[in-house]
Order: C-alpha cells, then structure tokens, then sequence
C-alpha cells in the first residue's frame, strides 16, 4: 500500500503546473535554509562577536586599573545614574595618591549611599579618567549570545521575506496561467465565442 501511495505522488498531474512545482520546491528550499543555514549564520556571528568581545576585554584590562580612592563628598546630594543595568551610581569626587605624583582627584562613578570618607575602588584609564570596569566573562557571553540570536533572526527574516517575494510571483504567474487557460476553454464550457 505504502508502494502505491508514493508511486502515484510520482506520477505526472495533469493538473500540475510549472508554478505548482516552483512553489513546492521554494517551501523545500526554505525549509532547508531554516532549519541549516540560519543556524549557521548564528553561530558563525556569535563566534565573530566572542573573539571580538574577548579581544576588546583583553585591551580594556591592559589599559584600565583600578585604585582605592577615598570619595571627597557623599552621594546624598548626587544624582544616580543607570549604568548597564548594575547597582545604581552617582558620580562623586574622589582622591587618591599616585606613586610619585602625589594626590589626584576626579569624579568617579560609586555606588549610591556612599558618604564622604570612604573608600572605594575606582577604574582609571590609561589617562587617569575614571571608567567602568573591563568586561568580564559574563559580559563577553551575554554579547555573544546576543549577536547569534539577533544574526540567526535577521537570517530567518530575510529567508522568510525571500519565500514570499518568490510565493507573491508564483502566484502571479499562477493566476496567468489560468487566466490564459480560462481565455482557451471558457468557449468550450460556456458556449460563448470570444
């Protein structure tokens, strides 16, 4: 039975048109291309984006350090700040002694509720300017799976939008033919002449 089933699947319709066998092997295609190739293109970016990341954490740890510093003014009067989705911060003054130049100040980011007197650890640039701290792992993966899922869904959206430029025209092409075919047979069925 099972034999006789897809042995006639196989066989020439006479109701199947060139644009029938378009659109099934676009759905095929499509298929294909959703389930392997969008995937692919996922991983490929999201390994580009991990050794990037990586690369870019690397510099940030060569050139920032950080520094016990001692907050100069409070954070009662200062205004907190987002920043990434970590602990609330304001930026305050703070000082501290570098070897052979003496005390330094700069505003800094802490954490709020911070009073005057201290002492916090402050990342310095390579030019004693207060920044974040470099990127950790787990900044570095979140990165990572964040640019695989949104190349992955730009892969999808793409191959979603080619199935349908190629669907709209199959069916243009479809409706075409059966217009020139009604043009052919109305006559016959209708008994009108055109």
């Amino acid at each position: 039975m099972r034999s006789q089933v897809s042995g006639r699947r196989r066989r020439p319709n006479p109701l199947r048109r060139r644009s029938d066998v378009t659109a099934a092997w676009a759905l095929r295609t499509v298929a294909v291309l959703l389930v392997v190739v969008a995937p692919l293109v996922g991983v490929a970016a999201g390994w580009w984006a991990h050794d990037d990341a990586r690369a870019t954490a690397r510099e940030q740890r060569a050139d920032r350090r950080h520094v016990r510093a001692e907050v100069v003014d409070g954070t009662s009067e200062a205004l907190p700040t987002a920043h990434g989705g970590r602990q609330p911060a304001a930026e305050v003054t703070v000082r501290w002694t570098e070897p052979g130049d003496g005390a330094r100040t700069a505003m800094a980011r802490v954490p709020v509720g911070t009073r005057a007197g201290e002492t916090v650890r402050v990342w310095l640039d390579s030019r004693g300017r207060s920044v974040a701290p470099p990127a950790d792992g787990t900044a570095v993966w979140q990165h990572t799976v964040t640019v695989g899922v949104c190349a992955t869904a730009g892969a999808v959206a793409v191959i979603l939008l080619g199935h349908a430029v190629v669907r709209h025209a199959a069916m243009r092409r479809r409706m075409g033919e059966w217009e020139r075919d009604w043009a052919r047979i109305e006559p016959d069925w209708t008994g009108r002449r055109a």
